[in-house]
């Protein structure tokens, strides 16, 4: 899930051929296009630009690596559950969301590497516990960190 101001397809800066990923909006956005070339350049030039492009891609992996340890070693109910406080903002500087933008079970399955099925099942499980209230609108409590911290 990238935010305002992040960067997408940054793989091509040391020569990626192919995507890897693709990117779709689940809001109304802004994106713009960067030349390489340009960035390269601008890297060479600028070092707020290089210091900014650099922490963004060092974070970006950081967080990659805690997405495969997470598809690797927990359950689906704690992917879920994380994946829904990530969205929030949860465990970023700032003030959480609580209340995210609309995202459909399919997409949240496709998120964690699970069925649509089994993400309803255990979303109604939070609803049930008080960790989520959905209806129309997502909104993500606090407690549902004790999923996620729980063994």
């Amino acid at each position: 899930m990238l935010g305002q101001g992040d960067f997408f397809g940054e793989g091509c800066l040391a020569g990626q051929a192919l995507h890897i990923s693709t990117a779709t909006s689940m809001t109304v956005c802004s994106i713009m296009r960067l030349e390489r070339e340009i960035v390269v350049e601008t890297v060479k030039k600028e070092a707020a630009f290089a210091e900014l492009l650099l922490g963004y891609t060092l974070t970006r992996s950081i967080r990659i690596e805690e997405d495969l340890v997470d598809q690797l070693f927990n359950s689906s109910e704690k992917r879920l559950a994380r994946a829904l406080l990530l969205l929030a903002n949860f465990g970023k500087d700032g003030q959480p969301e609580t209340v995210i933008p609309a995202i459909s079970q399919e997409t949240l399955a496709d998120m964690i590497g699970t069925t649509r099925s089994r993400v309803s099942f255990f979303m109604n499980k939070f609803r049930r516990l008080g960790f989520i209230k959905y209806n129309g609108t997502l909104e993500i409590h606090r407690s549902l960190l004790s999923v996620v911290l729980h063994d």
